[in-house]
């Protein structure tokens, strides 16, 4: 399965959405024992707010079903997945619980492999802190501009 966000609507990120969504599947098709279970993609929306992400949600509730066809999401990178330490780590636990590992492709991080969790702490909070310094920064600019 892969998994693809951008955070905004302009067109240079729907080149970012589709150069993702063609590095994975290529990724997939060309290995035997993998098989595309599905694409699930938001677009022009933040990573900070789960209640948004419509795909994402969709993308969860699916693996979370008891059926099991699901043991892999590919992921550019732990910002692409969550900017929110509490839910990626959440999200991430209850995959886990599954057996469902999550791929960052951009920190090579593996969910399931015994340092993932505390790799994923450690940037994600990162992640966080950059997406509230981003909003800061675009608050402070408009208070100035007015």
């Amino acid at each position: 399965m892969i998994y693809c966000r951008v955070s905004t609507a302009q067109e240079d990120q729907e080149t970012s959405y589709e150069a993702q969504v063609t590095y994975f599947t290529k990724l997939i098709t060309e290995n035997p024992s993998w098989q595309l279970a599905g694409i699930y993609v938001d677009g022009g929306i933040s990573g900070t707010d789960m209640k948004k992400r419509d795909n994402f949600n969709a993308m969860m509730e699916r693996c979370l079903q008891k059926d099991g066809d699901i043991d892999l999401i590919l992921t550019k990178s732990i910002s692409r997945f969550a900017r929110n330490i509490v839910d990626c780590l959440s999200c991430i636990r209850k995959l886990k619980e599954r057996n469902i590992a999550v791929y960052f492709e951009k920190e090579h991080i593996n969910t399931l492999e015994s340092t993932g969790e505390l790799l994923i702490t450690i940037l994600s909070s990162q992640t966080q802190e950059e997406s509230r310094n981003i909003s800061e920064n675009v608050k402070w600019g408009l208070k100035r501009k007015v």
